[in-house]
């Protein structure tokens, strides 16, 4: 059985004699750990209930494009950036006509054109519909367009027809939506990766930190296991799980984390910087509480080790990415500390805008090389890391 630990799949149910097995899917999805959320067309509420599969699913199943509560907060697009994919079962002929001309009049055929997230089709039709010239033309185009196909089952149909169209099982589906998150692209390699803050003591209960929930970096960590890297997770004070299948070594400072990434470097192939490491420290840590003294105190502060700096010119040196959090001028000053410390990639982002970056779940993001460099539209983290890791695989 594939897993989808913590994966949010957006499933929609499209109008055909299969849409009552949609029902098993979301369990099938759900035995497996995914968080699943159902839109239906108006086809397929003719076959069953969006009350069914909300109760099933635990969430409001959407049914509507124009739905005045929900598109107060442009609803169309969060559901788009919630997806860690769109899983469509069933898809009939119709569905993958429209989604192959890439129309957008309908909640899920517009949710469909604006999510970064994978997308996977379980194709539901009469066998001469299946057949027929234009369904392969369709079929065909999506797949060039990287949407993953799975089934139809060959058998008794609905209408008394014997052949292929049938919606494959619910188990398999589900199965197969568990490989949308596995590319293989870095087997066998050896990632390390720092995330979340670090912490800066002035005394036993007081430090200095910074808002980084870790997200980034703990989505990088699944990303590079679903990849196939064996994969180390250095991380500061965080409230999340750690990612399954990935070794975590908790530090508290930088240099408790300068220290455990040197420990690694001698068996790493790529390191991934992702961690707001504190600039400065205090330059002495009282054995006791501070007491409150004087209106005013000045507290004297030392440089920290630049952690991905000093990788980066090690003579052991693997693979380097770092990170840029910007407040202005994002682009030239990620550029610059790229080729300053010697990086051979960075991830700029511009923590200005307060809807994005530190404990937000989406993320916005520019990666740049020496040579070129992509923007990753707005989406989840979990897509934005899929996306990076990608592109170091194609660059490393």
């Amino acid at each position: 059985m594939a897993h989808l630990f913590n994966r949010n799949i957006l499933l929609g149910v499209s109008g055909g004699i299969a849409a009552y097995k949609s029902a098993e899917l979301v369990r099938a999805l759900q035995e497996r750990g995914a968080k699943v959320r159902v839109i239906m067309t108006h086809g397929a509420q003719e076959f069953i209930t969006p009350l069914t599969l909300q109760a099933l699913s635990g969430n409001p199943v959407h049914t509507e494009l124009l739905d005045e509560r929900a598109e107060l907060g442009m609803g169309h697009i969060e559901l788009a950036r919630w997806a860690d994919a769109l899983l469509i079962a069933p898809a009939t002929a119709d569905l993958i006509s429209r989604l192959s001309a890439g129309r957008a009049d309908d909640l899920l055929t517009t949710v469909a054109l604006a999510t970064a997230a994978p997308m996977m089709l379980a194709p539901a039709m009469n066998q001469q519909m299946w057949k027929d010239q234009a369904t392969a033309a369709n079929i065909n185009t999506l797949v060039e367009r990287g949407v993953k196909i799975v089934g139809p089952e060959a058998g008794l149909q609905a209408c008394g027809d014997i052949g292929p169209g049938r919606m494959e099982a619910p188990e398999v589906i589900a199965d197969a939506a568990g490989g949308l998150f596995t590319s293989g692209e870095l087997a066998g390699k050896r990632i390390v990766i720092t995330a979340g803050p670090t912490r800066e003591a002035l005394d036993p209960v007081r430090y200095i930190s910074n808002n980084s929930s870790g997200k980034m970096g703990y989505a990088l960590a699944q990303a590079a296991v679903d990849a196939g890297a064996i994969t180390t997770l250095v991380s500061g004070p965080v409230n999340l799980a750690a990612p399954e299948h990935t070794q975590v070594l908790n530090v508290q400072s930088a240099e408790e984390m300068l220290d455990q990434c040197l420990q690694l470097l001698p068996d790493c192939d790529i390191f991934i910087a992702c961690a707001a490491v504190a600039d400065y420290r205090p330059a002495t840590v009282q054995n006791q509480k501070i007491k409150k003294g004087p209106e005013e105190v000045t507290l004297q502060m030392v440089r920290n080790p630049d952690i991905v700096a000093t990788v980066a010119s090690h003579e052991q040196k693997p693979y380097t990415v770092g990170f840029a959090a910007e407040t202005n001028d994002v682009l030239a000053y990620a550029r610059d500390k790229m080729q300053r410390k010697g990086l051979d990639m960075i991830v700029a982002n511009d923590v200005a805008d307060q809807s994005i970056g530190f404990n937000s779940d989406e993320n916005a993001v520019t990666v740049l090389w020496p040579d070129g460099e992509q923007t990753i539209e707005r989406a989840n983290k979990t897509t934005i890391a899929r996306q990076i890791v990608h592109l170091i695989a194609q660059h490393s």
